[in-house]
């Protein structure tokens, strides 16, 4: 209004300006004619009256004097009046202009203290509301973290109960396999003795067989002897010496016969001890190795049982480490001041632990009008169309690791593919994605009982789980990595993350040709979210378990050959005992046939982990 009047004020100065300005050129016009008008009639009246000059001419210079001063007075008056006028004008103006000026002077300072009135009882009105909120919210988060703490210790006591029984089977599984141990060393010490004591009796068996024979054939050759000298001598029998002698060699020879027939059934009886104490040393020896066996099988399931105790650690710290971030993200000290701020009273519900009946209702036309504001629909429109593009990229992947790529460089394009595009979608960072879930699926269909396909996946998994371990960085993974690390140490991964750090080539792996990622040192930490994590502990468990079925189709393969090669040299060696050479030969043969199909068997499944680059 001021600028309105003030334009108001110069308009009307710049006419009245005009004004003057076009009566001072009329009148120097007016004037201009009228001199020429003058000086026409002087000249004319000179010309046609030259004689009335002289008589005129006092006259006309009294004239023009009268009229000369006249024009001056008149002019003085009227300037007179008009700086009078303006001066007026002037007082008059500046007189309510300050009037004008004061009165919205008065009315600003009012509305100002009026605003600032309001203002504050508004402010006073948020405040409580605000400290009444953020009152109710802190009891329920104290609720809700009590609660996360409970199941924190819960899951923690839990953790130790695990421990300490994991410690347990660990000194039992030393203890049997000790006890293996000994029982083998029994068992070899066993067999060899046995061995030695057959050995020695079949020696000693032997030798009283030449023994008996001997004395049966110099028996045999002093009765031939006798009857000759009988049949040669005269028919009156006379008492010799020489009989005597004979027949005293008779007897003596038949005691000796007689003494060696006793020796022999005492050996016999000695060989049918030994035969009985070598097959209760049989019995003996089939209930140890059933022994053995069932220790075996104990202690692989004692081992079976470690793995899935160490298994349910690393997942029970995981979850744990999971459940301590969403407490720090539920905890209020986490939340900013704008959030605060923009925080909403929310009417109570069973769900979220409050009291229904709207105890809450009362809110302000300020926080009432801030939170009904919705985003409009031209920004609901390129989110709709971004989720839609994601989910098609998501379904081309899908899609395209379903499909054998095979190798470039010798590195699998399946898993850097997935680990280019999942890096490249911040899907690490999201706190929600199924793109996790279909990539695992996807995996768990491909899998065939196929040592080729198996060989594949093993490649592709053990990359991409590689790079993932070097990629993802958990919050707060100072405090559990020592014994995530610890528990990990004895599976496969965590043999391959060790084998990974201790090795200095490792970390110039390149792939695609270096085109994709340039070196495993220039990857960049990312903070993982709870999906990744949790993909990450699937593929460590598709991993160990493409492994496990691998390893399983070549103990099948080779755990008959193995059994061959075992119970070979127990038949080579008896055979070598009785002298059956041709046996030993054919035993031999067989043997090195069995080692061979083992190798072969090796071999064919090198060369298929060699072409999938394992």
């Amino acid at each position: 209004e001021l600028d309105a009047r003030r334009a108001e004020v110069l308009g009307h100065a710049a006419r009245t300006i005009q004004r003057q300005i076009r009566t001072y050129i009329a009148r120097k016009e007016f004037i201009a004619l009228r001199k020429a008008a003058i000086m026409l009639q002087s000249h004319w009246r000179g010309i046609s009256a030259c004689k009335l000059y002289e008589q005129l001419r006092r006259e006309a210079a009294a004239l023009k004097i009268q009229k000369n001063f006249r024009r001056h007075t008149a002019r003085e008056s009227y300037l007179t009046v008009r700086s009078s006028t303006i001066t007026l004008q002037t007082g008059l103006r500046a007189m309510a202009a300050r009037n004008e000026f004061r009165f919205r002077k008065q009315t600003k300072a009012a509305i100002i203290i009026q605003a600032t009135l309001r203002c504050h009882a508004a402010y006073s009105y948020y405040k409580s509301l605000q400290k009444a909120a953020i009152t109710t919210q802190c009891g329920w988060r104290r609720r809700v973290a009590r609660r996360e703490l409970r199941k924190l210790k819960m899951a923690a006591r839990e953790t130790g109960a695990l421990k300490e029984a994991k410690d347990k089977l660990e000194k039992r599984v030393e203890e049997l396999t000790w006890r293996l141990q000994l029982e083998k060393r029994l068992r070899t010490d066993l067999e060899e003795e046995k061995a030695q004591e057959i050995a020695k009796l079949q020696e000693s068996l032997q030798a009283m067989q030449l023994q008996v024979e001997e004395a049966n054939a110099r028996v045999k050759k002093e009765q031939e002897a006798a009857r000759k000298a009988i049949e040669e001598a005269p028919p009156i029998i006379k008492e010799t010496p020489v009989i005597v002698q004979d027949t005293e060699k008779v007897y003596s020879l038949t005691a000796e016969v007689e003494s060696l027939k006793a020796s022999l059934q005492s050996e016999r009886k000695a060989t049918e001890e030994a035969c009985n104490a070598c097959t209760d040393a049989e019995a003996r020896n089939a209930e140890l190795v059933k022994k053995l066996e069932d220790s075996e099988r104990r202690v692989d399931q004692l081992q079976e049982s470690v793995q899935r105790l160490e298994e349910k650690l690393s997942n029970s710290q995981s979850e744990i480490q999971v459940l301590r971030q969403q407490s720090l993200a539920i905890s209020p000290t986490g939340k900013s001041l704008t959030t605060r701020q923009r925080t909403m009273i929310v009417p109570r519900t069973p769900e979220n632990g409050n009291v229904t009946n709207g105890e809450t209702k009362v809110l302000s036309d300020m926080t009432l009008a801030i939170s009904n504001v919705r985003e409009p629909e031209s920004e609901e429109k390129p989110q709709k169309c971004l989720n839609e593009k994601q989910q098609e990229n998501q379904d081309i992947l899908i899609k395209c690791i379903s499909q054998n790529l095979g190798f470039s460089g010798c590195k699998p394009i399946a898993a850097c593919v997935i680990y280019k595009c999942l890096l490249h979608w911040r899907s690490f960072e999201v706190e929600r994605t199924t793109v996790f879930d279909r990539i695992i699926q996807t995996i768990a269909s491909s899998i065939e009982d196929n040592n080729d396909v198996l060989a594949y996946w093993l490649s592709n998994s053990s990359t991409l789980l590689m790079l993932l371990q070097r990629t993802l960085k958990a919050s707060g993974a100072a405090s559990w990595t020592p014994q995530r690390r610890r528990a990990s140490s004895a599976s496969l991964f965590g043999r391959m993350s060790q084998g990974l750090r201790s090795s200095p080539q490792s970390a110039g792996l390149s792939f695609l040709n270096g085109r994709g990622l340039s070196r495993l040192d220039d990857l960049r930490q990312v903070e993982a979210k709870y999906p990744a994590l949790l993909f990450k502990q699937q593929l460590t468990a598709f991993l160990e378990k493409i492994y496990g079925m691998i390893r399983d189709n070549l103990k099948k393969e080779i755990s008959p050959l193995i059994g061959l090669c075992i119970q070979a040299p127990r038949t080579s060696r008896a055979s070598m005992v009785k002298g059956r050479s041709h046996a030993n030969a054919v035993v031999q043969k067989a043997l090195i046939a069995h080692w061979q199909s083992i190798v072969k068997s090796l071999n064919r499944y090198l060369n298929i982990m060699k072409a999938n680059h394992v």
